[in-house]
C-alpha cells in the first residue's frame, strides 16, 4: 500500500516518500515502527484536497516508495542502510520526506543531507530536547538524536520548537538560549527568517501535540500544541528553502481508536502539499 495519491512510478516525482520504521532504541513505549504502514492506511480515510492550502494530492509529484529495509536492532547496519539510500535520493534533485519510525532515524538522514547541502539548518518541532550526550550509556539514542545532529550541523543552525521535556544543562549548551523556544511555536516565523535562502531539514516528531490531540506516542508530554498550531508553521514553510523533512515518533497501537495514525497521515498531506508542490 502506499500514501495516498502517491504517483504510480518515481519517473516524474520531484519528492519521495519513504518509510524508516526503526525503533530499536526505544526506551518507554516501543511501536513506531509501525507507524509508515499505519500512516499510509489511515491516509484512505482522508481527502487527497487541502482546503486549507487549495492544493490537492492528486496534482503533488510525488512517489511513495516503500519502507527501508531495516533489521530490529542492528543499528550500524541500519544507519548505513539509510544514510546510503537517501543519499541516492538526494543527488537526483529529490526531495525526501521520511516516515519514522523513532526519532534517532533522523540523524543518519541529515547525515546524508549534509552531505550535499554543507550549509544545512535543521529544525526540530518536540517535546523533549533530545539533546543529552548519553542515554543509559549510549551515545545513540531517541534521547540523544539532536545532540548528534547538532554536532553534525552546528548548533547555531539547529532550532528547536514545542520543548517542554528537558534537562537543565540543556539550556546552557552553545546556543540553546537563543535557539530553543519553550512550549509553543511562537518563534517559528523568525528562525524560518534566519535561515533565509539556506537549505532546510525539518525533523517533526509527533509528541510536540499535545496528548490530548495524539495519545499514539512513545513519550507523551502533557502542555503541548494543538493541531491547528502545527498547521500554520507547516504554511509558513511554502515559502522557503525545505529541502527535506521527517514525521516521526508515532506509535499507533497506543490508540485504539486509530486518530493518531489519521492526524499524521493529515500532517503529511499538508507538508507534502507546502514543501513539494
Amino acid at each position: 500500500m502506499r500514501f495516498l495519491f502517491s504517483l504510480p512510478s518515481p519517473k516524474k516525482a520531484q519528492c519521495f516518500l519513504v518509510g524508516v520504521p526503526f525503533d530499536g532504541t526505544s526506551t518507554f513505549r516501543p511501536g513506531s515502527r509501525f507507524a509508515p504502514n499505519s500512516i499510509r492506511e489511515a491516509s484512505y480515510g482522508i481527502e487527497s484536497y487541502s482546503p486549507y492550502q487549495d492544493k490537492d494530492l492528486k496534482d503533488a509529484r510525488f512517489f511513495d516508495i516503500g519502507d527501508i529495509p531495516v533489521a530490529y536492532s542492528n543499528i550500524d547496519i541500519n544507519f548505513k542502510t539509510i544514510e546510503s539510500l537517501i543519499f541516492k535520493f538526494i543527488i537526483k534533485g529529490k526531495k525526501v520526506i521520511s516516515v519514522g519510525g523513532e526519532h534517532l532515524i533522523t540523524y543518519p538522514i541529515v547525515k546524508a543531507f549534509k552531505r550535499k547541502f554543507k550549509e544545512l539548518v535543521v529544525v526540530h518541532l518536540d517535546a523533549h530536547s533530545d539533546l543529552a550526550n548519553t542515554f543509559r550509556g549510549e551515545q545513540l539514542s531517541h534521547a540523544t538524536v539532536m545532540r548528534r545532529v547538532a554536532e553534525l550541523v552546528g548548533f547555531e543552525n539547529l532550532y528547536q520548537l514545542g520543548i517542554r521535556s528537558l534537562l537543565r544543562e540543556d539550556r546552557v549548551l552553545p546556543k540553546r538560549k537563543e535557539n530553543m523556544c519553550m512550549f509553543n511555536l511562537d518563534k517559528a516565523e523568525k528562525y524560518l527568517k534566519e535561515a533565509g535562502d539556506r537549505p532546510i531539514y525539518l525533523s517533526l516528531d509527533l509528541d510536540v501535540l499535545d496528548p490530548s490531540i495524539l495519545p499514539g506516542t512513545g513519550t507523551p508530554e502533557p502542555g503541548g500544541i494543538l493541531f491547528k498550531e502545527l498547521l500554520e508553521f507547516i504554511l509558513l514553510l511554502k515559502d522557503y528553502r525545505v529541502v527535506g523533512a521527517d514525521i516521526v515518533e508515532l506509535s499507533p497501537h497506543y490508540d485504539p481508536s486509530g486518530v493518531s495514525s489519521i492526524t499524521a497521515a493529515t500532517i503529511l498531506r499538508e507538508l507534502i502539499l507546502s514543501i513539494a508542490c
